[in-house]
């Protein structure tokens, strides 16, 4: 017996067969568009009051050196304000080996104007010394608007422009120098074995936070999270995998974001591996 279908049935049978192949279709080539979840880039990120900033792993590593710089000359936070607007206007807080005319490094200061070598210009530690030792010869440093005290210091020819960095870098300031706790949170990709840093690379990493703090001590918790902020920024370089401090430890893992509670360091100590 021969089946026969009326002109709707068959329609319909080919609007779903039809429906069918446009879906497929268009999964097939959305799963071969699709690429595998890629391993995201080095980063820093920074939470406080007053607003969040995504910094690369070097923006990082330097603004943890002049907050460190400060601590160790006992300088106010507006000091450390100044100097990252000064920072990111004139290198975007990186450390240039090249710049207008002989300017170098993290401050774009001149050889040939008695700032220093070139070889001392491009070590941050020694950079933001001299920037904070003029910063401080200042009159009243502490209250000029921001872009006046910059451009006492640095002397460049469109002073004003420091101006539009201050709120960044209150933010920063307030990370970095320890005033806002577990507020620096860096993540960098690991090794395959994801083993804790060898004893020699956390070594060097005190050794390098001694030089520029000029002790790795904890006397205040506020210096605690500034040693500890300084580690996380620096963790890339040094291999480390965990800071620990004030009953709180960061973790170098892409899946968690910022500190989380745990570990056993108190408000004396910070702890790397």
């Amino acid at each position: 017996m021969r089946l026969r279908f009326s002109r709707g049935v068959i329609t319909i049978a080919v609007i779903v067969l039809l429906l069918a192949v446009g879906i497929s279709f268009g999964l097939y080539h959305l799963l071969k568009k699709a690429q595998p979840l890629a391993i995201p880039d080095a980063y820093c990120g920074i939470t406080t009051p007053g607003g969040e900033r995504s910094l690369d792993i070097e923006q990082a590593q330097v603004s943890a050196t002049i907050a460190a710089v400060a601590e160790r000359r006992r300088l106010p936070e507006r000091a450390v304000v100044i100097a990252y607007a000064t920072a990111i206007q004139e290198s975007k807080l990186q450390n240039l080996s090249y710049g207008d005319r002989d300017s170098v490094g993290v401050f774009q200061q001149r050889e040939s104007q008695g700032w220093g070598t070139r070889k001392q210009l491009m070590d941050p530690v020694y950079a933001s010394n001299k920037f904070f030792a003029a910063l401080v010869k200042v009159k009243n440093y502490r209250k000029l608007p921001l872009e006046e005290a910059a451009q006492a210091v640095q002397r460049s020819a469109g002073g004003y422009a420091y101006a539009q960095h201050e709120e960044e870098a209150k933010i920063l300031a307030q990370a970095f120098t320890g005033r806002v706790p577990k507020a620096v949170h860096c993540w960098y990709p690991p090794d395959s074995k994801q083993t804790p840093a060898p004893k020699a690379k956390t070594s060097e990493a005190k050794r390098q936070l001694a030089r520029t703090l000029g002790s790795t001590s904890v006397s205040t918790r506020k210096r605690g999270w500034l040693v500890a902020s300084w580690q996380v920024a620096h963790a890339q370089k040094y291999g480390l995998r965990h800071v620990e401090f004030s009953g709180a430890a960061w973790n170098n893992d892409v899946n968690v974001e910022g500190w989380q509670a745990g570990g056993k360091a108190g408000d004396d100590e910070v702890r790397i591996s």
